[in-house]
């Protein structure tokens, strides 16, 4: 399985948000790292409405 293209503020802000070490995140199957990504893009959304 290839690893997903993350930009590295990306994978910073992933980890942290998902309380992990960036370590531990790159070797996260695909499949997760896109739901959690798609969970951080919304909380964000969420977060820039209610400004």
């Amino acid at each position: 399985m290839r690893r997903m293209p993350l930009s590295a503020e990306t994978a910073q802000k992933l980890a942290l948000y998902m309380k992990v070490p960036l370590e531990h995140l790159m070797h996260m199957p695909q499949h997760i790292l896109l739901q959690k990504l798609a969970e951080m893009a919304k909380t964000e959304a969420n977060n820039e409405k209610s400004k």
